[in-house]
Parts: C-alpha cells; sequence; structure tokens
C-alpha cells in the first residue's frame, strides 16, 4: 500500500535533514554544516497521531535546490527533486529564518508555485523564541503565515505534525505498510549497489554515477516485490577506514555498519571485475559477527564469464570468505537487471530459513547423528564429552543450546564441525547458526 509523499525541500543549509529527524523523533538522515550532504531522496514512515487512530505518510528529505554538487553530480541530485516533487501529496518549503529570504529561496519559491501542489513554509532554526521573523518578506513567498520550527530544539514540531494532518486529512494512510523484510545491500564504493536497487524498483530511485562514493547515507527503499512489501538498504560504498575523508564519510561508513546490524538478510556485492578485497573481508567479518544471514551478489559478471566458470568463482569465494562460506551466490548483471530479482527471491529463502523453528527432537536426533559420526576428542582418563540435552531458544539467528558435562571439548574445531553439521542436518543450510553451550554434572530430570 502506498503511503502519501511529503516531501521536504529548500535551498541547501536550511536544516531540511535535520528537520525529517527531527519529525520522525530518530536519526535517520546526515547532518552536517557542509552544503550538498543529501543526494538522494531518504524517506522514513511517519505516523500522525498516536494509537489506533494514527495516520501515515511517507516524508522524504531531499537535496539542497540549486547546489553545485562538489562531484558534478547537480543534474542528478536535481532530478532526484524533481521526482519528490511530482510524486508529492505536500510540500514542505524550508527557509532559514536567521538568514531571511535569500535569492535562492525566491527561486525555489518559483519552481513551488509551477508544481501547483499544497505547501506549508517553514521558518527554521528559531532557537530563540525572542528571533523576529520578517513576516513580510516570508509572505512575499507566496505561501502565507510561516510555521516557526526549529529541528535542533524541537520547536513547533507538534504544531507541524498537526498541520500535515489537517492538510492531508483521510487521504493519509490509515496504517503504515509492513515490510516483510530488511535487505541491505553492502559493499565496495562503485560495486553496483545503487544500480541494482534501481532496477529492482523500476526507476532511478538513487543516484547513480561513475564517481566512487555517490551514495552518502543509507538509504530505505520501500518495493513491492511479487505482491509483498520489503524494504531494500542502499549503503554508502565502503572502503578502508584510514581512508576515510572526514566527518561526513566517518558518518557514511557508520551508517552502512548500522544497517548491517538492523537487516534481516544482507546482500554482499562483490565486483566481479576486481579482486576480492580487505574491505570486502572486512565487511563478510561484520556481517557474520552480527550473525545476519548473507548471500553473495556479484556484480557486473558479464566482465568476468569469459574468464572463469560459475563454479571456480564459486568456490574462489568460499576460499577468500571462509567464515562465510555457507552463504548461497547471485551473479548478477544491475544495469540491464539480470538476475536482480532471482537475488530478491534468494534473500527471501534466506530469510525464511532464519526464522524457521525446529522441535526439540529434531535437534537432538541431528546432535546424537553428528556425535556418532564424530565426537569431541577429550584427554585420556577424563569423562567421555557427553549432551544431555539440546533444543533451538530462538530464531533470526536459529540459536541452539546445548547442556554438556565438560565445555572444553565442544569448543574450537568441534564447534565448527558441530555447526556444519547442523546446517546440514536441520533447515538452515544457507544461514548462520549460534550455538550456547552450558555445562552440567548430569542429564536435566524429565519434566
Amino acid at each position: 500500500m502506498s503511503l502519501p509523499i511529503v516531501a521536504i525541500v529548500g535551498r541547501p543549509n536550511v536544516g531540511k535533514s535535520s528537520l525529517l529527524n527531527c519529525l520522525a523523533g530518530r536519526r535517520i538522515a546526515i547532518v552536517d554544516a557542509t552544503p550538498g550532504v543529501t543526494r538522494d531522496r531518504i524517506s522514513t514512515v511517519l505516523p500522525l497521531g498516536e494509537g489506533e487512530e494514527a495516520r501515515f505518510v511517507e516524508l522524504v528529505d531531499t537535496g539542497g535546490m540549486g547546489i553545485e554538487d562538489t562531484d558534478n553530480l547537480t543534474d542528478h541530485v536535481e532530478s532526484q527533486i524533481d521526482f519528490a516533487l511530482r510524486a508529492a501529496a505536500l510540500i514542505l518549503f524550508v527557509v532559514d529564518a536567521r538568514a531571511g529570504v535569500t535569492p535562492l529561496d525566491k527561486h525555489v519559491a518559483g519552481r513551488l508555485r509551477r508544481e501547483d501542489k499544497p505547501v506549508l513554509l517553514l521558518a527554521n532554526k528559531v532557537d530563540e523564541e525572542e528571533l523576529t521573523l520578517e513576516s513580510g518578506e516570508l509572505h512575499r513567498l507566496g505561501f502565507g503565515e510561516a510555521i516557526r520550527t526549529s529541528a535542533k530544539h524541537l520547536i513547533g514540531r507538534h504544531e507541524l505534525l498537526e498541520a500535515i494532518a489537517d492538510h492531508l486529512g483521510e487521504s493519509a494512510g490509515a496504517a503504515a505498510p509492513s515490510p516483510e523484510l530488511h535487505l541491505a545491500i553492502v559493499g565496495k564504493r562503485n560495486a553496483g549497489k545503487s544500480t541494482f536497487i534501481n532496477a529492482l524498483a523500476g526507476a532511478e530511485r538513487v543516484i547513480v554515477s561513475e564517481t566512487p562514493g555517490t551514495t552518502r547515507d543509507s538509504v530505505d527503499v520501500h518495493v513491492e516485490f511479487e505482491g509483498r512489501p520489503l524494504v531494500v538498504i542502499d549503503t554508502a560504498g565502503v572502503r578502508k577506514t584510514k581512508s576515510l575523508a572526514g566527518d561526513i564519510e566517518f558518518y557514511s561508513h557508520h551508517r552502512a555498519m548500522r544497517s548491517i546490524r538492523r537487516a534481516d538478510v544482507v546482500a554482499l556485492m562483490i565486483d566481479a571485475s576486481l579482486p576480492v578485497s580487505q574491505v570486502d573481508k572486512k565487511l563478510a567479518s561484520e556481517i557474520a559477527g552480527q550473525f545476519k544471514p548473507v548471500l553473495f551478489v556479484v556484480n557486473k559478471w558479464d566482465l568476468a564469464e569469459d574468464k572463469a566458470e560459475a563454479e571456480e568463482f564459486a568456490v574462489y569465494l568460499e576460499e577468500e570468505f571462509p567464515e562465510i562460506r555457507y552463504a548461497p551466490l547471485s551473479l548478477t548483471k544491475a544495469i540491464d537487471g539480470t538476475n536482480v530479482r532471482e537475488t530478491i527471491r534468494v534473500a527471501r529463502q534466506l530469510f525464511e530459513q532464519a526464522n524457521a523453528r525446529v522441535s526439540t527432537g529434531m535437534v537432538m536426533t541431528a546432535v546424537r547423528e553428528t556425535m556418532k559420526l564424530r565426537g569431541p576428542s577429550h584427554r585420556r582418563g577424563t569423562k567421555p564429552p557427553k549432551v544431555f540435552f539440546a533444543s533451538q531458544v530462538a530464531t533470526a539467528p536459529p540459536t541452539i543450546v546445548l547442556f554438556v558435562n565438560d565445555i572444553r571439548p565442544f569448543q574450537g574445531p568441534y564447534e565448527r564441525f558441530l555447526m556444519n553439521q547442523l546446517r546440514e542436518r536441520l533447515p538452515f543450510a544457507e544461514v548462520p547458526i549460534r550455538l550456547i553451550f552450558r555445562q552440567r554434572d548430569r542429564a536435566l530430570p524429565p519434566r
């Protein structure tokens, strides 16, 4: 179900991203004093009201109008603004109350009048109650009385939310769409993450450029795929931490890492034309450490398929990424959409595996069969290692607790062996499993 879009627009550095964070009640967009930080459309679902009476809109932040992008992406940024304006049911026009009306504000106002959409004028950065507004000057912009706001100090938030609700009325969504999964696309810079997402969305939802580092923030793209909603998270391209240049890249890197943590499934995108790098391996380590289901998305496969067979490349990845060697492989060419939709289907299968639950009987059978195949080694003269009881206690990741007579023999190599055997014998073939060992002197008493 699509929600009405409320677009936040204005010239650079008037506080649009801060306003998005303020209304959402959490930090979503990167906020920095550098003009032009926001390039893509950053969006979030915003509730209007509380409880069962709440209605919902999609709140969209946009890049600054009139900015000359330092990486020659001005046309791309303007295109993203155009998309947001065309789709908007309501526009929030933000000006800086402290700076007054500038020529660029007047330019933005003229552009909005041509859109013929309802507009709320916001005088932002009213950080002091005694700050006087040039009401006559603001009126000449043509959008009526300005709402005084301070995204930094939450001034005017309640009034603004009420104004949005009043303007949209019953057109606001009665329920927020509940995505079945969040899929994060992570990888090095210029691996093709944004191209992949645009191919899936069927539109230029995020900026694509040959310039490395185009995406600066994590962008949630809401997509309906085969009748079910999902959120695909585009992330900033990751590179070595010591190579990060300034605060913006630092926060972009931090958001990419956070996207892994909040994702249900992670797609690790590998550029088929380049060797696996330390950055790729560091990402894999982060994903494994978070116990996230992951699949390899080898993009630009057309540039490598004459050099290696798919099976050979799969072996190569297993050798390079031993900690996630269970991850399935998808070979894509995102620029023309090859295998993009099939990749989403694989991600769904991983989501289902990670959320599967099996009976205690199945777990105990798998453990006994594994122990019969090969038990843990132990020192001569010590009691043989025993598993008294084992059961799945959680999903996402599948978590199995084993009560044993001595933890030590089960640690290290045998733990990895046991985990691989359980992956084969239980419906968790392609997802990480968490094993927890608990030591007991004797078996649990029957219930």
